[in-house]
């Protein structure tokens, strides 16, 4: 059996439980894609754009989701105070009362599902689905080139250097993250990449021209994503884009407590290499020749 049938066969067979082929879901009088959008805006206030990002569903359906919703007196629609051509979506009393509802009856449906099986048999489940769920997300995330100065350009920077400054044992300071250091990661000097899984980033790295060649920097992935492959694909995206600027070589540098990007870069063709720059945290040198 093949995985594209496994996933076919638990998708038919999911959707069918979980009552998403039914007019309305969980008996609550809505489609179940009115009933998520409940439950997004119930999270926090929203616009239909940050909806779009982190649904991946087009603008003008979401939009007549949003006015049904709104004639039915769940969501209430109001300017944004910082942006008047915005509209923030958030829910209404009887919305609030609705969103209670829908998270009680999925919980009940999600208890009618676990209750014939065994401890032992949760367990297994449960651990199935955390790896499936992990691994689908994965699959799906959008690698995209971004400005240096892109909002999450900067969020992917910021937890990059925070987790080095937990694990190098004396602390990292990457020096200034200014206007000059963003030219280093722009067109035709360089690039920046995010990836993104429902708008949100959770990968990103630079590429850069330094010294004839090209540099990988600033390589991050969140740590709730480890294990689902994210690594190696942003270093190949970086390699891509590395021939893209017309570089046939690439070099990057680490340190020796994290093993793990280590691991990666000789699994991934890299070579070790003597010391190229002057980085005072790194330890480790690597090349890799991207016409082999």
């Amino acid at each position: 059996m093949t995985s594209t049938t496994v996933l076919r066969r638990f998708n038919r067979s999911y959707t069918q439980r979980i009552g998403v082929l039914e007019d309305s879901f969980l008996g609550l009088g809505l489609p179940l894609a009115s009933a998520r959008l409940v439950f997004e805006i119930g999270t926090q206030p929203t616009t239909i754009q940050a909806l779009r990002a982190r649904l991946g569903l087009d603008s003008g359906y979401i939009s007549r989701l949003v006015r049904g919703l709104e004639q039915r007196g769940y969501v209430a629609v109001q300017p944004d105070a910082s942006d008047r051509r915005r509209r923030v979506l958030t829910l209404t009393d009887d919305g609030m009362k609705l969103l209670a509802e829908i998270e009680e009856r999925s919980e009940a449906l999600a208890r009618a599902i676990l209750d014939p099986l065994s401890p032992r048999q949760r367990e297994r489940l449960e651990a199935a689905l955390a790896t499936a769920d992990l691994l689908v997300r994965a699959a799906t995330v959008q690698f995209e080139r971004v400005d240096p100065a892109d909002p999450a350009a900067r969020e992917a920077v910021t937890r990059y250097v925070a987790e080095l400054d937990v694990r190098f044992e004396n602390g990292f300071d990457p020096g200034p993250l200014d206007a000059a250091d963003d030219e280093q990661y722009r067109l035709p000097r360089g690039v920046f990449v995010v990836a993104r899984s429902d708008g949100e980033p959770v990968a990103g790295g630079g590429v850069r021209t330094f010294d004839g060649t090209a540099e990988i920097k600033r390589m991050w992935v969140h740590s709730d994503w480890r294990g689902a492959g994210l690594g190696a694909r942003m270093l190949r995206r970086l390699e891509e884009e590395a021939v893209a600027l017309g570089h046939r070589v690439v070099r990057l540098d680490t340190r020796r407590v994290l093993t793990e990007a280590i691991a990666l870069y000789e699994r991934s063709g890299y070579r070790a290499i003597e010391r190229y720059n002057d980085n005072p945290y790194a330890t480790h040198w690597f090349e890799k020749r991207l016409d082999a």
